[in-house]
Order: C-alpha cells, then structure tokens, then sequence
C-alpha cells in the first residue's frame, strides 16, 4: 500500500481474512457464502479492500503483520459490482493510486458492451455496473457475432474456480428490498446472490457485500436462508476518532425562511475564500501540499426550456463580489448530466463528471442538482449553498455524507475551524433544519460527525493576553488510554530510530537501534545456552522424528517397531519458520542478525534467531530492553520532535502511545478548540478559549457551576478550562476498573497566580452514588503519585448536607499522606469514610 492504514482498519482488514479463511473452502453456487462489510461511510472501504485485493492476488502488506498461513490465491478473479458508472470509475481510480501490488494497466479492467469472455481471466479486478446487464444491453443479447453472455461467462467462473472468484457488491443496501421469504432475485443486484436460472446465472459463491447500512442486505440474505453469513462490522466510534472524517456540519440558516437566497450565496462565498486563505497558511506552515477547498452550489431543478431556475449568472456575480476578484478560467466547473460545457455572462462553466472533480486542482466552485449525492467522494467540498426547498432535505442530507471526509486524512489541531464543514440553507427555517439533522442521524450514507445549526457550534479561541498560562500548561502532562494499537517494544523501537534519521533528528539513530538489537538477541541467546536449553530447542527445529508401525499383512494386527530414527528438517522447512521468526522481531530483524552473523554457519544462525522467538522469557527481556531504550531515545529527542510539523509529530505521539500500560504525554493545547453550546448558554468569565467577541458561554451541572462559583470567588484565579470527555486536547487520567483501563475527564482544570508562579488545579466533582468513585480516586492518586509536582490541588468533590444546609467537601488527593490511604482502599465504603473523616 501507498498509505498508511489505520488501527481500524487493519483490525477490520484481520477479521476480512479470518471470514475469508472460514468461506472459501466451503464456498459453492450450491452452498454460498456471504460477507457482509459493514463500515460507515469515510472510513476508507474502497481503501481496505484494495489492501484486501494486494493480499488476495498478490501479498498481504507487512503493516498487516498477518499469519504465515495465510494464502495468497494469484488467478483469484475479483468483480466489483456497483449500480453507477461513476461508482465503479472512482474505485478504479482510488485502487490505482493507493496500490502498489495491484496496477491499473493489466490488471483493473472495466467490462463493456465489447466484452465477450468463456471466463473471467485470474488475477484481475473486473468492474460492472449494472446498467450494463439489463436485457436491452449488448452484454446480455446474442447478436453481432457474440458468442458468450454475461451471464454465461460468470457462472463458467463461478463453476471453475469458486473458491477463488470474489464478486463485491458496493453499496450492498441498494436494490435488496425484498419480500419476506422471497427466494427469486427481483432486482439485476439481486441476481448475484439468488441466481437466475432463466439466463443461465449460478448464485455467485462468494460475495463480499460492502455498506455502511447493511440492514436492507441482511434482511434479503436471512428471508431467502441459502447463504452462509459472515458479519465483518466496523464501528463507528473508532471511524470518528481517527481523524478521516471532519469533525462537524454547521448549518447556516435564517431562522424564518427567506427569500435573500443571494445573501446567503454571498456569505457562503464570504466563507469558502475564508477557509482557502486558512488551508493556505496551515499548508505552507507545516509544507504540505496545498488543500484548494470546494464551493459547492446546489442548484434548482429546471424545465424543458430551462436548464435550471436558478439564475447561474448572477451567482457567479455575487461569488465575485464576495471574495473580491473575477473567477479564473477553468475555476467554474457543473457535474449537471443534462448539458455540456455553458456560457453564462461570457464565464465557461465547463462539465465534468462527478469522480474527476476531486483530482482537478482548477476547480474551486461546483454547480449541480442532486447528481453528486451519490456515486462522489470529494474531500476538498468545504462549503455547500443549497438553493434547494425545505422538502428537498433527503438530497441534502445524503450528499452532506459525500462531504465530511478530511483533506488530508488527518483531523487538524492547528485551527479547529479547518475541521468543519458549512452548509447555507436560505429556504430553511429552524424546524427545517432540525429536520435535516434528524435525517442526518438516520439517513444511509450519513457518518458519524456531530451536526448543527451554526448559533450552537462554534470555534473557541485562546484568551489574548493568556499566552503565559498556556506556557504554565505546557508544563504538565496528560495520558491518551486505549488511543492506538498496541505494538511490540521492539517494533515501536525501531520506529522511533527510523523515523528520527528520517527526519533528521538524529542521522544515526536508525542504524545504532540495528546494532543495539543484533548485540540485544546475542545476548538472550547466549543465556539461553548458558541455561542449557539451547540444544534441545535447536533440535526440535532441525531434525523431525519418526516412529514406524509394523501391521501383519495377513492379520491386519499392527505391532509397535521400537525403532525410533529422525530425518534433517528441510531448508525450505527452516526459512518458512526463520521468517516467522521474523514476525516477532518485526522490521527484518531476524535478518540483521544472520547479515551480522554472516561468517559463521548460516542455518545456526537462524536456528538462533528460531529459538530466541520461541523462547517467551528471553524475548520479554529483550522486548523490556527495547521498551526502555524507546523511552529513553523519545526523552533525548522530545525537544526537536515538538518542534516537528503537524503530521509527523502525530507519528511520534502514535509510537508512544502503542504500549498496553498507558504512558504520559505532554499536555500541549490547541490554538483553537471547536465546542458545543446554546447562544442562551450562561456567560462566565476567565475561560481559557472564548469566542470572537471575546465571550465564553456554556451550560454545567449544578455541581460544576457551584464548584466554578466557589473558584471564581478567589481572586489568584486567572483562568479556567471546561475539560471535555474525548477530545484530542482533553485532559486524561487512566484508572483501574474491572480489569481494565479507561480514561477520566476530571471536569475542571482552574489555574491560579501566585506570585509570579502558575499553579495548576483539577477539580472533579463526582456524585458519590456511582459505582466507579473509589476506582477513580484511586487513579487520581496513582496520578499525583507520578505527576503531582506538576499541580496543585488535585481533588475529587462531593456535596454534603448538614443542619447548616448544602455545602461542598473537598478530598485533598495531592498529599503524600492522603495518597497512602487512599492506593490502599478497595471499595466504595471505605471511601466515604475516608471522605467523612478528612474531607473540607
């Protein structure tokens, strides 16, 4: 692959082969087997099943780190099925460019009215839409000298090689309706699950069906119960967090609806040139290729006379007038299907298809009608105008999930507004918009990103005159639990190493970890020989015993031989376990060792390496020397690495966190936080981020307000942060529950100025009911244990009643004496009574 996976996706990528591995053997037209790929949409399907394609024909990526048993099928014949040209065109284009196995010249092939094949050819990816199999279609007549249908040449595959003959159905939802207990394919997309014996097509064997809501999918597999069924589901929790997808939809709208449709193109305008000045200073700072955003326009529908009603010309004069010069030629692009290029007001607006806008840097503004709800996938739409009525909010909200994908397949923590896309809604009163959310939430082909009105989501900035506090914060730490996969201390080594030479950190740093690693393995193999059990492991690796069983001819008895005799395993035996051993060094470890070894006996060497991977004590030695080498090289370089681009510090802040034990961070915030709140919201004062107009509203719980109230009251308080649950800039404190480890969001991080000194305080109020208290104020002081010089109060707040009335008693956590008592306490009770006899 070209890219990158992630997490999720190479978790969804194992659980596809393990499906697999379970469908092929058994997959036939009499008993087929059905995978159903469940992901939301902007998670990167077409993505994971090109890595899917590469391991099939070809070999499974090394970032995969998959089973040595599994195996690749070379004249495996993949077709990908869409209903939508323009579908099928978008696929080929994204496999070609994010593959480096699987290339388009031989083997993606798209299937014409000209095809005319006994078979599908092995190792190739076939697309066809099915507008070319109904029965008026070339593909599916016997004329013109055509010898085999379409129908004929995919059951002769399906028959010849069915565990090998992949049909993939994209956007499997569509055309599944069907009647309870129906058992014939009422639609062509049907045909490829149920048959149709009528032109001679077999049930495919194996179908892999790809949709973000697959209920419609399932429904027709469980009515017609011929199809073994394999669910491979991706959740949508770990698609939001990974960065693909932005994080918000703010919808701009009048709060009656209104005729200044105009003023609002206007302000869309207004803000498509405001987010291309931003994209264009966040790229040449951090020296990325530049992101170009998107004005898309929807246009209304016409007539016969009339190619639409919406006057295209003085549209174009108000996007000029918005952003203060004439459009480039070439600027001005239409995806509308019923014409070809126009002239409106002496302005070409040329046509182009829908999957070509993406890659046509020219293009800054797009008209259309609803053509690009589906069938398009433009990461670069950052604004959207829709000319379109209140009743149309089904196109709007199906095209908005074609919208929501990230530039640069990362969120971006420089300028929070880069993370939003902006919908202008001139015919959209208040409820109309509820009403585009409520479908938005429920519609298909909608991700999961957080959508409103604009009044509510809004872009906090840092408080001026607040730098100083920030540099106080800067200061302390944060955790990140469960934030990427855990890896092996040695593959997070030598990532480390290789990325500092990469970057220019440290020239050496990727060569002196080659060494340090081979010198490592000499030395737990040498203890390992000095232990005594080197020979016998060695052994087991290189000679196969045998055992004879005599049986009489003429009894049938069989008679135990005593002769025992062992035969040299094979060399091809010893490199299939050398290169396994491969897979718990990582990084062709195992054969930087046998290159350093290179004047002894080669396979002594690599029995070496053999015995090392499978000897789980000394490889935990060598795996905790890894880990502390890691940490030590990050704390060498962590300097230069914060000073690092956006992008690759990301990496970095990856490697650190891929450790089962969650390790602490630098807690550095953003320039700008995106935030949720009513424009009715209370005021207060001191926020760290606050608004344009300088303000910070929000809406607490009774107990955060109270506590707030309280800390505002002191007059060394200079400013406050409302730590939100799960955002990348959050505070996080692991704990303990169950076994295992989540994060807290302590609900209040309160700075105070004494003296010239910054002092930090978190506050969390909790209500004493909940099952989890003692389980977070143990993590709290396992937190002041590790880190408490950083802060100054830590404390976990409840409310008490007494004669006296309501009042809040704090538990003073950051105290050596109190965090004592408190690492020893197993249970709820035992702390509410620590709670009754030292809190104030």
């Amino acid at each position: 692959m070209k890219v990158t996976l992630f997490d999720f996706q190479k978790d969804a990528l194992h659980l596809l082969r393990e499906k697999i591995a379970m469908a092929r053997p058994h997959a036939s037209s009499s008993n087929p087997q059905a995978i159903v790929f469940s992901a939301p949409t902007g998670s990167g399907k077409t993505i994971m099943m090109t890595a899917l394609f590469e391991a099939i024909l070809d070999q499974p990526d090394d970032e995969l780190a998959w089973p040595l048993d599994w195996m690749p099928q070379p004249d495996a014949v993949i077709l990908w099925v869409s209903d939508m040209p323009e579908l099928n065109e978008q696929t080929k284009l994204k496999i070609e460019s994010k593959s480096d196995k699987v290339y388009r010249v031989n083997q993606l092939e798209t299937i014409d009215a000209h095809f005319d094949e006994p078979r599908l050819a092995g190792g190739r990816i076939y697309f066809i839409n099915t507008q070319k199999l109904a029965v008026n279609q070339p593909l599916c007549n016997r004329s013109d000298g055509r010898e085999h249908l379409i129908w004929e040449t995919l059951s002769n595959t399906a028959r010849a090689i069915p565990d090998r003959f992949y049909v993939v159905i994209d956007e499997a939802h569509r055309g599944m309706a069907s009647g309870r207990g129906a058992k014939e394919a009422q639609t062509l997309m049907q045909r490829f699950l149920l048959g149709y014996p009528e032109v001679g097509l077999v049930r495919m064997p194996l179908v892999i069906g790809l949709s973000a809501t697959p209920k419609r999918f399932l429904d027709l597999l469980g009515n017609t119960a011929m199809h073994t069924t394999h669910p491979v589901p991706v959740p949508a929790d770990a698609v939001r967090q990974s960065g693909l997808l932005k994080d918000r939809i703010l919808i701009h709208h009048p709060e009656a609806a209104t005729t200044a449709e105009m003023a609002l193109l206007e302000e869309s305008a207004r803000r498509w040139g405001q987010m291309t000045a931003a994209w264009g200073a966040y790229c040449r700072e951090e020296k990325a290729s530049t992101v170009w955003p998107i004005l898309v326009v929807q246009v209304e529908n016409g007539s016969d006379r009339q190619l639409t009603k919406t006057d295209l010309g003085a549209a174009l004069t108000v996007i000029e007038s918005a952003i203060g010069r004439r459009l480039n030629e070439g600027e001005v692009a239409h995806a509308m299907h019923d014409t070809g290029d126009l002239d409106v007001g002496g302005r070409r607006v040329r046509r182009v298809e829908a999957s070509r806008i993406d890659a046509d840097k020219n293009i800054g503004v797009v008209f259309f009608k609803t053509s690009l709800s589906t069938g398009w996938d433009c990461p670069r739409a950052e604004v959207m105008m829709s000319f379109r009525r209140a009743e149309d909010h089904t196109y709007i909200a199906q095209l908005l999930g074609r919208m929501v994908r990230t530039p640069l397949a990362r969120r971006i923590e420089k300028d929070a507004a880069l993370n939003d896309v902006h919908l202008f809604l001139p015919y959209f009163n208040t409820n109309a918009v509820e009403t585009v959310v409520a479908s938005l939430r429920s519609a298909e082909d909608v991700p999961p990103t957080e959508t409103g009105s604009s009044r509510n989501l809004v872009v906090l900035k840092r408080r001026e005159g607040a730098d100083d506090i920030f540099s106080a914060l800067d200061q302390t730490v944060t955790y990140r639990v469960n934030a990427a996969r855990v890896q092996s201390p040695l593959r997070r080594y030598m990532a480390i190493a290789r990325s500092l030479t990469i970057d220019e950190i440290d020239d050496n740093a990727w060569a002196t970890a080659k060494r340090q690693i081979v010198d490592w393995m000499g030395q737990r193999i040498a203890a390992i020989k000095a232990a005594g059990l080197f020979d016998t492991a060695a052994t087991a690796i290189t000679q196969v015993g045998l055992r004879t069983l005599a049986v009489d001819n003429g009894t049938g008895i069989a008679e135990p031989d005593p002769t025992k005799y062992a035969v040299d395993a094979s060399d091809i035996d010893i490199d299939r376990l050398f290169e396994e051993a491969g897979r718990a060094f990582s990084h062709g470890l195992q054969m930087e060792y046998w290159r350093t070894h290179a004047d002894r006996d080669a396979l002594q060497v690599k029995v070496e390496a053999i015995v090392l991977a499978r000897n789980a004590a000394e490889m935990a030695k060598l795996e905790a020397t890894a880990e502390a080498a890691f940490d030590s090289l990050y704390d060498q370089h962590k300097k230069p690495i914060y000073q690092l681009k956006e992008q690759r510090r990301g990496n970095y802040e990856k490697l650190r966190l891929a450790t089962a034990k969650p390790s602490e961070i630098p807690w550095h915030l953003p320039a700008s936080i995106d935030f949720k709140r009513l424009p009715t919201d209370p005021l207060w004062e001191r926020h760290l981020y606050v608004e344009g107009n300088g303000q910070f509203r929000t809406e607490l719980g009774s107990w955060e307000a109270s506590v707030l109230k309280e800390e505002l009251a002191k007059p060394e308080v200079v400013g406050w942060l409302r730590n939100l649950d799960r955002k990348p800039w959050s505070l996080e404190i692991p704990y303990q529950t169950g076994g295992d480890i989540r994060p807290m969001f302590p609900d209040l991080v309160v700075v105070r100025k004494i003296g010239s000194d910054f002092v930090i305080d978190v506050l969390e109020p909790h209500d004493p009911s909940l099952a989890d208290n003692f389980e977070k104020a143990v993590g709290l002081a396992k937190f002041a244990e590790k880190h408490g010089a950083l802060f100054g109060h830590i404390q976990l707040i409840r409310k008490r009643t007494s004669a006296g009335g309501e009042h809040f008693v704090r538990l003073e956590i950051n105290q050596a004496a109190m965090i004592k008592k408190l690492l020893l306490i197993t249970s709820n009770p035992q702390l509410d009574e620590l709670f009754s006899s030292t809190a104030k």
